[in-house]
């Protein structure tokens, strides 16, 4: 299936340094730094990106879900994309997060742009559920609008077709597609339907926990929210996943990312919070999240903290 693009050499330059990443290592999501007082802390966000790429991950995607997008302002936003472009200093890819409406998403995505950004992941739009139609002409309008190649994110209320991936696939500088969804048959039925160079990468919460069963059906690539406060657990699983070693990758299910997971599923929001939590216990600057999403309780850290140095012991690594 031939595509055409109005940057062809940028996006087949960034698809191929993406799909040699996704081959190396987890994506890194990273997470925001903020003061207590809920203002951007750029020194923290400088450090804490530092220690990320200091353990190799495939990519950087800085000002997505894990980052906390929804809280950011345009100025903030430009500080968060800023960094991880200057940090990266282009030894991997730096896709920054847009989204809301294609209007806002644009705007977001002309500021990604100047700060150096090499593609955008476009988050699920705000609150309404839509038609197919209306799922490709977000990604028309956001396309027409940017040079930066995309890659869509279809989660929540966004759930492509096989015969509207094909028309998404179609559009200048889509690249690829990250699945939060994690139905397998209709993975499987958009792999099948989308072109050769087409990239997919499993974006599940806590990925790991479906990360077989996504290379099953053709998406070995995934992101991980645990490489963003234990890179060592995360990686531990990657290199056993990837070498076959199943009965490591068994043991790093059952005995910290299932626990993990139930731990998670206590409380909306707890998918960021907890990150942001278990990166502080590890001296992270990272600092508190931003409402509507709450920190922690006393009771759930506690459970979080001894979880974190169990998982970090199976690694033979230190809390």
């Amino acid at each position: 299936m031939a595509r055409v693009s109005l940057d062809t050499s940028l996006d087949t330059r960034t698809a191929r340094r993406l799909r040699d990443g996704m081959a190396q290592g987890v994506l890194s999501f990273p997470l925001t730094s903020f003061h207590e007082d809920g203002s951007l802390d750029p020194d923290g966000i400088r450090a804490y990106v530092a220690a990320q790429l200091a353990t190799a991950p495939g990519a950087l995607f800085p000002a997505c879900g894990t980052g906390e997008f929804f809280s950011l302002d345009e100025d903030e936003y430009r500080q968060v994309v800023s960094i991880a472009v200057e940090e990266s200093g282009g030894r991997v890819p730096v896709v920054a997060g847009t989204g809301y409406g294609w209007a806002q998403a644009v705007r977001f995505a002309r500021v990604a742009e100047e700060a150096g950004a090499d593609a955008l992941l476009v988050l699920p739009h705000y609150l309404i559920a839509a038609p197919q139609d209306g799922l490709v002409a977000q990604l028309e309008h956001i396309a027409a609008r940017t040079r930066l190649p995309l890659i869509a994110y279809q989660r929540g209320q966004v759930a492509f077709t096989a015969a509207s991936l094909k028309r998404i696939a179609a559009i200048p500088d889509v690249i690829g597609l990250k699945d939060g969804h994690s139905d397998l048959d209709r993975l499987q039925r958009l792999t099948l339907a989308a072109p050769e160079d087409f990239l997919f990468f499993n974006g599940a919460l806590t990925a790991e926990i479906q990360a077989r069963a996504y290379a099953a059906v053709g998406v070995p690539a995934y992101s991980s929210a645990v490489h963003a406060f234990a890179p060592e657990i995360a990686n531990a699983f990657f290199t056993a996943l990837r070498g076959g070693d199943h009965g490591t990758v068994d043991k790093l299910l059952r005995d910290f990312y299932v626990p993990l997971v139930e731990l998670r599923d206590r409380v909306p929001g707890y998918s960021v919070s907890l990150v942001k939590a278990a990166a502080r216990l590890r001296g992270r600057p990272v600092g508190p999240v931003r409402a509507p999403l709450t920190d922690p309780t006393a009771a759930d850290l506690a459970e979080l903290r001894t979880l974190l140095a169990a998982g970090l012991d199976l690694v033979g690594a230190a809390l």
